[in-house]
């Protein structure tokens, strides 16, 4: 029984660590009915809807049709791992950091291996995972972060588009550069299999339900109404798709809403949290976000500041650093170190080059622009 307990523990360990925060700031903040005011219910809602539509797109196939279609066949190789890289990058605008890459670095390990270049993995994959993290700020359903941020701060579209593109954008030239340093050889990839067709089905109801959520984030449909009909959807006509949500993510942001508030509630704590972000909000945000992940930095600072353009790129720049500043890494880090023949110490060079370089250089052009 401990063994599982210990097993679920690391499992879910950024879970684990929001709910012990959450225990720790109850001593000063007994429970009462003003913890639920704590809790962002549309956040709550969008981020479920998203996730459940997203498995719905990922489980008919849309994807890996899409990514095989793109890269079978004889290609440069320099070219496949443009390909490869560009992928996440796009991809995870709109179905999120995360699911990018459980999508395609499993993809990317694979294909190299067809083509016998499976020594460039390490830095194809760590390519993939910046790509993801950085394309995924690109749009408010890109990362939970841009998500609860836009929604928190009341962000248009507009104005949040005029934030973020000019960081996008130098960030698509950063992760192309280094493929630079790749063979320019030409390489067949063969698929073992065809490439089935999306169940056209499930495609027509989550290319539906996804057109419904975009609506909601961008504030045309209520939010409520939009998780009502995507409920009904699952129960009624997939019920396979509840299981794939990522609770595990909900109970997180609920614990750091539950955290922030009580700490909000804590004079002396509050008065440090505010004094630090009076400084310099988004140096702060970044900083954070290293040690505890960009989400629960968004969240928990979120209660100490009204500079959400501070925080917004904060929290997405400082997605970029070490492995735990976004939980898309831990992924990546994860499914590489699990494929045939991993050379973790190679992955873990050039994803400190990578990550640093593109840390300097995003939050020296924040400075350089006054948003700093």
């Amino acid at each position: 029984m401990a063994s599982k307990v210990w097993g679920w523990i690391k499992k879910e360990a950024v879970l684990s660590i929001a709910f012990v925060c959450a225990a720790i700031s109850a001593v000063w903040v007994p429970p009462t009915a003003a913890w639920l005011g704590y809790i962002d219910w549309d956040v709550l809602m969008q981020l479920f809807c998203l996730m459940a539509v997203v498995a719905g797109l990922q489980a008919s196939g849309l994807f890996n049709w899409l990514g095989r279609r793109l890269l079978a066949g004889r290609k440069s190789f320099r070219m496949l791992c443009v390909l490869l890289v560009l992928l996440p990058f796009f991809s995870s605008m709109l179905i999120t950091n995360d699911v990018a890459l459980l999508t395609f670095v499993p993809f990317a390990v694979l294909l190299l291996g067809l083509c016998g270049r499976a020594e460039q993995a390490p830095l194809v994959v760590v390519l993939q995972t910046a790509a993801a993290n950085l394309g995924s700020m690109a749009l408010p359903m890109g990362n939970p972060q841009n998500l609860y941020l836009y929604s928190r701060y009341g962000f248009c579209l507009g104005g949040f588009l005029e934030l973020v593109v000019p960081f996008a954008a130098v960030s698509l030239v950063g992760v192309l550069l280094p493929c630079l340093l790749l063979p320019d050889q030409s390489v067949q990839v063969k698929m073992n299999d065809p490439a089935p067709a999306p169940a056209a089905r499930s495609l027509a109801l989550f290319g539906t339900l996804f057109a419904l959520c975009l609506l909601s984030v961008l504030h045309v449909l209520p939010v409520a109404v939009v998780f009502g009909i995507t409920l009904a959807a699952l129960v009624l006509l997939s019920r396979a798709t509840l299981p794939k949500v990522d609770y595990s993510l909900l109970a997180t942001f609920v614990c750091f809403f539950i955290f922030s508030g009580n700490l909000g509630a804590i004079p002396a704590v509050r008065a440090l949290l505010e004094t630090m972000l009076a400084r310099s909000t988004l140096f702060t945000a970044a900083v954070a976000s290293q040690f505890i992940s960009n989400v629960p930095a968004a969240v928990l600072l979120s209660g100490f500041t009204t500079d959400g353009t501070g925080l917004l790129l904060g929290t997405d720049l400082g997605g970029l650093g070490t492995p735990v500043a976004s939980l898309a890494s831990l992924i990546s880090l994860k499914l590489y170190a699990r494929s045939p023949n991993a050379r973790m110490g190679r992955f873990m060079g050039w994803f400190a080059v990578v990550n640093l370089v593109g840390l300097v250089v995003l939050l020296a052009m924040a400075w350089a622009m006054g948003l700093a």
